[in-house]
């Protein structure tokens, strides 16, 4: 991102919107342009913007539906919305809905770059102010998750809206996103902060341990129950249980945990008097459990019950802004515990993080650092530090779309974008890596309707 800030300018006017990107890169700014606001709300959803001018009047999408996708998935942005139609009512239309500013066509330049400075300022002081905030938790024990990505910036507000309330919550997504550390947030802002937070993984016992561990035992429950023992289910009452790997759990222990949920009491193993239980439950899976319902390996009662609202982490390699900000996370931790005096990752080994899509996620990030920062001699990580086959080869993976396997169509669009980002948007350069002709490739972005640099 560029030191002045991201903007995205969307003008159905090309005149305008080529008069606008070219003052707004003169200043320094990132600039995005686009004469479609549907493609507008496309780079809202792959990327993240400090600002957004866009005009108001555009067919199909206009100005007020790419205001109202800003407030609703990207609150540290800020938009400005500018239309030669300007009236009283549009205006406090505009403002009630959170625009920052409103100009009529046509405009001074100088006026544009006034207001562009003022909301960058804006965005500047709501991200300072979150930082500041969240460096205070973490001196007051409160859990923190690091990230740069607009997607997870989204999570952690809804986390922050729902933690409050109590529900229920069903957290999805690959191994190794960091499902626990989301529970651990949502209980940490949660009125339940001061009760026990405790986490069982239902996918490492059998079906009787799971159950000793969950419900507990009176003495003489079963062969060596010498003495009472108090469930998790009981211990975490007044907190939070979290239940991950929920879709590894027994049908019948499902039933069981149903009627937990349902009565709010526990009846110990052996026990003939059941136990009242407070807890709020929040689960985690990295399966399908919408297709298990189907297929009947999950019950539907349960999966009603437990996803009252549903938080989704994408993989690393849908937010790879986090790469270098989660990199030097782990590389002070881990030079930290180490005791070694590593404090830099070198650019060339950055480049090969980047580039990687981690199919093991975070946790293989983090492993990958603290191997590095294991076997470096001096203080910087280099290329040569990383796993060989990290190094030798780029791996991409195939990743399932809203639980369906992608066409190659959706593969081919999803690649030669990438690989136009990682040309920096040379299309000449990108069509030699792509193997095909400038022609080709123009018929491409045409016909998959991407963005033309």
């Amino acid at each position: 991102m560029a030191n002045n800030g991201r903007l995205l300018i969307a003008d159905d006017e090309k005149v305008a919107l080529k008069n606008l990107e070219h003052v707004m890169k003169k200043e320094g700014y990132e600039v995005a342009a686009t004469q479609s606001g549907a493609n507008a709300l496309a780079y809202l959803e792959k990327q993240s913007f400090d600002v957004v001018l866009t005009d108001l009047r555009m067919e199909k999408v206009d100005g007020m539906q790419i205001l109202r996708k800003c407030r609703e998935s990207c609150p540290d942005t800020e938009v400005v919305l500018i239309t030669g139609f300007a009236t009283l009512e549009s205006a406090v239309e505009a403002m009630k809905h959170g625009a920052f500013y409103y100009i009529a066509k046509p405009f001074r330049l100088d006026e544009v770059r006034q207001v562009v400075a003022e909301a960058l300022e804006k965005v500047r002081l709501k991200r300072e102010n979150r930082s500041l905030r969240e460096e205070v938790e973490s001196f007051q024990g409160k859990v923190r998750i690091l990230t740069q990505d607009a997607s997870i910036q989204r999570l952690l507000e809804m986390a922050r809206q729902i933690a409050p309330t109590g529900c229920n919550i069903l957290i999805t997504g690959e191994s190794g996103t960091g499902k626990e550390l989301f529970a651990r947030y949502l209980h940490a802002h949660s009125e339940r902060s001061e009760g026990p937070f405790l986490a069982v993984n239902c996918g490492a016992f059998n079906e009787e341990l799971l159950a000793n561990e969950l419900f507990g035992h009176v003495k003489g429950a079963f062969t060596g129950a010498g003495g009472d023992k108090k469930g998790l289910l009981e211990a975490a009452s007044g907190g939070t249980l979290f239940l991950d790997e929920i879709t590894e759990m027994s049908p019948s222990m499902q039933v069981k945990l149903l009627r937990v949920i349902q009565e709010k009491e526990v009846l110990p193993l052996g026990g003939t008097q059941p136990v009242k239980v407070d807890v709020r439950f929040i689960a985690a899976t990295n399966r399908d459990v919408q297709d298990m319902v189907r297929q009947g390996g999950f019950r539907q009662d349960l999966y009603f019950r437990l996803n009252v609202v549903n938080l989704h982490i994408p993989p690393l390699s849908q937010r790879k802004e986090d790469v270098p900000l989660l990199g030097y996370h782990f590389l002070r931790k881990y030079a930290a515990l180490m005791k070694k005096d590593v404090t830099e990752i070198a650019p060339e080994a950055m480049d090969l993080l980047k580039v990687y899509d981690f199919p093991g996620n975070i946790r293989e990030l983090e492993n990958i650092i603290e191997r590095g920062v294991a076997i470096a001699s001096g203080p910087v990580i280099e290329a040569v530090h990383l796993p060989d086959d990290l190094r030798e080869l780029s791996i991409r993976t195939f990743r399932k779309k809203d639980g369906r396997i992608p066409s190659l169509e959706e593969q081919e669009k999803d690649y030669i974008r990438w690989v136009l980002q990682e040309s920096g948007g040379n299309q000449t350069l990108a069509a030699q890596i792509l193997g095909i002709d400038r022609v080709s490739l123009w018929r491409k972005l045409k016909r998959y309707e991407l963005e033309m640099q």
